[in-house]
């Protein structure tokens, strides 16, 4: 078989597809654990460390949908080879930076790695498979990779744990081992991203600089899309109340787990098993996606998935024990793997193989100033009453989400009485 100018499978390409996703967000789970301890260790204050962050976040909004239009003009194996060599560059940075200029130019880095990395990888898996066969089963897709990536970051924070722990190179800082070890691990994603994406040339015909010139106008045309169409429309609108909202259960609940236990060094040691425990959980309700789609239909599984988080974000606020406060966590990070995962399917059936990339920088760009103010509000909130409050409101934007999937289960609709 032979589609999208490959000649894989449809079976290869959704291997591999999977393969790239553990490989793409190992190294991103061997850091979270140590990221803000080398920091202070090195030096910094908290609030240095967030304003050194805060640069990711302005470059990846500054440039989430140029490189989206890149692309989608380039080819998508092109960013994320350029991306993948940026973040193997942000981590040696890493490993020698001891102040805070150092860290703005790791954060930077990254902040470029993550929005030439926004999309490319999904964008050319949906491409590829619809290619070799129209009716391929994005829930399937996009649920095993959901999967995939819950698991890659709860290994990834797991062993970060134990080399900390384990501290196995005398002399040695330990807590710059799991920093080597995923520069390592993003050289190996570098490596198979050239050796596994096989890849159409875009824009046939066309020379570099021609392809260059294309971009403005693929970004043009992929606001004209959005603009135009309903669904698509309403799905970006989604993640305005979702980026506000997950403020709650990203960065309230370790404050919450303190607030019930009464010990913040008692609710850090619970905090790093439930963790792992929790991106399990996301890796489960992932892989749930293609059952329950194929059984409600994508649309309302994903609208009611909104309700559902709503609802253990509340309890979560509520909780008056650590039992009830970790069982809703559970479940919160349960639900947002398989809604993340059903809300993707519905944006690649939306969006057009020559404007994929940039729809889906789109979506990750409305996503970054609604989570920068639910993180203001929210925390200004619970300054100001109190977290549990907070979180409740929180809840509350989350489960207003779902009826703007009511345009999209309509399409969905159409198209399986169109299809039957």
């Amino acid at each position: 078989m032979s589609g999208g100018g490959t000649s894989l499978t449809g079976e290869q390409v959704y291997r591999r597809f999977l393969a790239l996703t553990a490989l793409r967000w190992l190294p991103t789970g061997l850091l979270m654990p140590v990221m803000v301890l080398l920091a202070l260790e090195r030096g910094l204050s908290l609030s240095q460390l967030g304003l050194a962050a805060a640069v990711q976040g302005l470059v990846v909004v500054a440039l989430e949908l140029p490189t989206g239009g890149l692309a989608d003009s380039l080819g998508r194996r092109r960013l994320l080879l350029v991306g993948k060599t940026i973040n193997l560059a942000a981590l040696l940075v890493l490993l020698v930076a001891d102040s805070v200029t150092g860290f703005v130019v790791f954060f930077a880095l990254q902040g470029l790695y993550r929005a030439l990395d926004s999309g490319p990888l999904e964008a050319w898996y949906v491409d590829t498979a619809r290619a070799l066969d129209p009716r391929t089963s994005l829930a399937r897709g996009m649920g095993a990779q959901g999967a995939v990536l819950a698991v890659a970051i709860a290994v990834g924070s797991a062993g970060a744990g134990l080399l900390v722990a384990w501290d196995p190179v005398p002399g040695a800082d330990a807590l710059v081992v799991p920093v080597v070890l995923a520069a390592v691990l993003q050289a190996g994603a570098l490596l198979a991203t050239a050796l596994l994406m096989v890849e159409a040339p875009r824009s046939a015909g066309l020379g570099f600089r021609r392809q260059l010139a294309a971009t403005p106008g693929t970004v043009r045309a992929g606001f004209a899309l959005v603009r135009g169409d309903r669904v698509l429309f309403a799905l970006l609108a989604v993640e305005l109340f979702w980026g506000f909202g997950m403020a709650t259960f990203e960065s309230l609940t370790p404050v919450r787990l303190a607030e019930v236990v009464g010990d913040e060094r008692q609710a850090a040691a619970i905090l790093g098993p439930a963790l792992t425990g929790v991106w399990i959980a996301s890796a489960l309700g992932s892989a749930l996606t293609p059952r329950l789609c194929d059984r409600w239909g994508v649309a309302p599984t994903a609208a009611l998935m909104r309700v559902l988080q709503g609802l253990a974000v509340l309890g979560m606020g509520v909780a008056a024990g650590v039992v009830g406060l970790l069982t809703a966590f559970l479940a919160c990070y349960a639900v947002h793997g398989l809604s993340n995962a059903a809300h993707v399917s519905l944006l690649h059936e939306q969006a057009t193989d020559d404007v994929r990339a940039t729809v889906l920088s789109l979506n990750s760009m409305v996503a970054q100033p609604a989570g920068a103010v639910g993180m203001v509000a929210l925390t200004a909130l619970a300054d100001s009453t109190s977290v549990s409050l907070a979180m409740c409101v929180g809840a509350v934007v989350l489960a207003l989400a779902a009826p703007l999937y009511l345009p999209a289960w309509r399409a969905e609709r159409r198209r399986v009485e169109v299809g039957a």
